[in-house]
């Protein structure tokens, strides 16, 4: 697989790798464009920072909302799902790929299954959950509240089979740009800092998002949004940035940083309700779903009672579950993470708190995973393809994966087919081996403090101003400074499109215009400059927005 090449200086690549198809990622999208592309009879090689096992969809608690033929409650549809979709996106989905991509699901889940997946049984046929947003009981899970683990183990055990290549702990660095601009493979620096590249006739970006913005986050370490700056860097579009979905419940530690426990929401979807310290419902008149209202609605709800605007005083609230029998059965995960903090959720009401979990916005692409820069594929997290809009509905995400995944596996055997794809031998290596990068844990704490669920004006300058002092030219020599490159120009993106779009709509909440302007039902397109900061091109309307 691999070709030596003679190092003509320090951090020049040492050896080069050859695919029709690399795929940067281990998740649901990349491990299933992975495997259909493979059985498309292309050559494919996976690329992982971390493990091949250690992406994001394992830690995924909630499920897959699909509308499955005969096993869907009465009265249910695509179109209702569609529709829930739509609601929760909040005027930014685009009302075809939504469609396109709900359609797909039913088939994509039966593929999984078939592949060896176990989802939990029912009365009659899969067991089916209700999630915050949904109008019916359409979310399908494993293990209780494992199904993201399951899908995981399912697609890793899939590639395992095939025998599909995978170059374990490995971060890809640049994309390989011909002359017209086309991407043709990937640099890479394993865990020691050796560099290599893949060169490839086309490279799927399958990343996943970039939590790791935030102190606080449901996202496992390896989540900082290297995919979305590679695709900046190669000179992508991406829109929708600002909307970053916050959890409403992971379990509260104090002083907790990083990674914190998810409690799933179907915790809610089977009776527990959010409370304050004095135990008063958080959601009483807030939302006609109550508890089980649109992630952004609840977060938002959350953060006011916590009162964590100046004078506050609370850090969390409450989730009272001891209504629910058989806890630790129908949700092993969140037990176990309850009983290492000493509580038992059948007696103890769970401290929760909201923490970033989901990117709405990401590499602006087709349904199939098409980017604006031919020979860059992009899907899952670290995709836009106008499913999510401002604010994802529950467990969509699983199913994106899923159903974007085979798509894009067959848009790329298809655009190689017809000769549309670059030849890689003609892509050449970066030019340039650094980028800014800010000091992680100030730009953490700056985009916490200012940028997260409650923003405004002078908060967002604020923190403009904080990456601003704390920038400097890297080398992207190792993992940890290719993180801080990436870190910091997603920061610099959001808070750019944040500053701009001055509405709230879906999870980007603005204290300075709480209301939603219809003049901003439009998508923001960013580019980076020619000097590597990323700049707003004009709102776009959304072509059959919702």
């Amino acid at each position: 697989m691999t070709t030596p090449v003679n190092a003509l200086q320090a951090k020049t690549p040492v050896w080069e790798a050859r695919a029709d198809l690399v795929v940067v990622g281990s998740g649901v999208a990349g491990l299933t464009a992975a495997l259909r592309a493979q059985e498309l009879g292309l050559h494919v090689l996976v690329v992982t920072k971390a493990a091949v096992s250690d992406g994001n969809t394992r830690w995924a608690q909630g499920g897959v909302a699909v509308v499955l033929e005969g096993e869907h409650d009465r009265g249910d549809s695509v179109a209702k799902h569609a529709e829930d979709t739509f609601t929760a996106g909040a005027g930014l989905c685009d009302e075809d790929a939504v469609r396109s991509i709900l359609d797909g699901g039913p088939a994509a889940v039966e593929w999984l299954r078939a592949s060896g997946a176990q989802f939990d049984a029912g009365a009659e046929g899969l067991a089916r959950a209700r999630e915050g947003g949904h109008s019916a009981f359409r979310v399908i899970h494993a293990g209780g509240d494992a199904t993201g683990a399951e899908v995981e183990r399912t697609l890793v055990a899939q590639a395992g089979d095939r025998r599909v290549p995978v170059l374990q702990h490995h971060i890809a660095v640049d994309a390989l740009l011909t002359p017209l601009g086309e991407v043709a493979g990937v640099t890479v620096l394993d865990r020691d800092g050796v560099p290599g590249v893949v060169r490839a006739s086309a490279v799927l970006l399958a990343s996943g998002g970039f939590g790791q913005l935030y102190q606080a986050t449901s996202n496992p370490e390896i989540a900082t949004g290297d995919g979305l700056a590679l695709a900046l860097r190669a000179g992508a579009t991406v829109a929708d940035v600002e909307f970053v979905q916050f959890h409403p419940t992971v379990l509260y530690t104090p002083g907790a940083r990083g990674r914190c426990p998810l409690v799933t929401e179907a915790v809610r979807g089977e009776g527990a309700t959010l409370v304050d310290g004095a135990g008063r419902p958080v959601m009483a008149g807030v939302h006609p779903l109550g508890d089980l209202a649109p992630r952004d609605v609840v977060s938002a709800a959350i953060t006011r009672r916590m009162g964590l605007a100046p004078g506050g005083v609370d850090d969390h609230v409450f989730l009272d579950a001891t209504g629910i029998s058989g806890f630790a059965k129908r949700f092993p995960t969140v037990h176990a993470a309850c009983a290492v903090l000493g509580l038992d959720p059948a007696v103890d009401a769970i401290p929760v708190t909201p923490a970033a979990h989901f990117a709405c916005g990401g590499v602006v692409t087709t349904v199939d995973g098409r980017s604006s820069v031919t020979g860059l594929y992009a899907a899952g997290e670290v995709a836009r393809t106008g499913l999510h809009g401002a604010n994802r509905l529950a467990s969509n995400s699983l199913l994106e994966g899923l159903v974007v995944g085979h798509r894009v596996a067959q848009a790329v055997a298809a655009d190689l087919a017809a000769g549309v794809l670059p030849d890689p031998s003609r892509g050449r290596l970066p030019s340039r081996t650094s980028a800014p990068a800010a000091e992680r844990d100030a730009l953490q704490r700056v985009m916490s403090r200012y940028a997260a669920i409650g923003r405004d004006a002078d908060g967002l300058a604020a923190a403009g101003s904080v990456l601003d002092l704390s920038t400097q030219d890297s080398p992207l020599w190792t993992h940890a400074a290719v993180e801080d490159a990436s870190l910091t120009v997603v920061a610099q993106a959001l808070l750019a499109a944040a500053a701009r779009r001055t509405e709230s709509r879906g999870c980007h909440v603005r204290s300075d215009f709480p209301a939603r302007a219809e003049a901003w039902q439009r998508s923001q397109l960013i580019r980076l400059s020619p000097s590597g900061q990323p700049v707003l091109a004009d709102p776009i309307a959304l072509e059959g927005a919702a």
